[in-house]
């Protein structure tokens, strides 16, 4: 199975272009700055990931995506080769995309996209703030279920 679920920032605009013949095809091209959760040092790194995506989706990138932006996306590995002009071979990988999604809200993006300042480097997200409620009671990790529930969900 060949599945790959994304999420990261868009490091520039979409470049998008459009297939030669008389049915053009939309083609976006981006790169995606994906956080690694883990290191050893906690020092913050990211991959940059290209990513392409063809029709409804890249008609999509155009109009709705930006540097800094945020966003989910699915999709597929896609190896390849090719021979450059100095003779020699250069391998490829991207992620060819099924799916994008917004990962956060307009007004999130804004002021992300703000903090960006003039130089368009990436700067990752802030860790989500832990939810306070239910799971906080228990201490264990679990949420706790009011009692009588059983009694009013459809599937039981």
């Amino acid at each position: 199975m060949n599945k790959v679920v994304l999420m990261g920032r868009l490091t520039r605009d979409p470049e998008i272009r459009y297939s030669n013949g008389e049915n053009a095809l939309a083609i976006a091209r981006f790169t995606l700055a994906v956080d690694r959760r883990f290191n050893r040092r906690d020092d913050q790194t990211a991959d940059f990931i290209t990513c392409k995506a063809f029709g409804k989706q890249a008609e999509f990138a155009e109009r709705f995506l930006r540097q800094g932006i945020k966003v989910a996306a699915c999709g597929r590995i896609e190896t390849g080769s090719y021979t450059n002009r100095e003779g020699q071979k250069v391998y490829t990988t991207e992620v060819i995309l099924d799916e994008i999604e917004f990962a956060e809200s307009k007004a999130a993006s804004d002021a992300n996209r703000g903090s960006m300042g003039m130089g368009g480097g990436y700067q990752s997200a802030p860790a989500p703030a832990p939810m306070p409620g239910p799971m906080d009671a228990a201490g264990d990790g679990f949420m706790n279920i009011p009692d009588g529930i059983d009694e009013e969900l459809p599937f039981n």
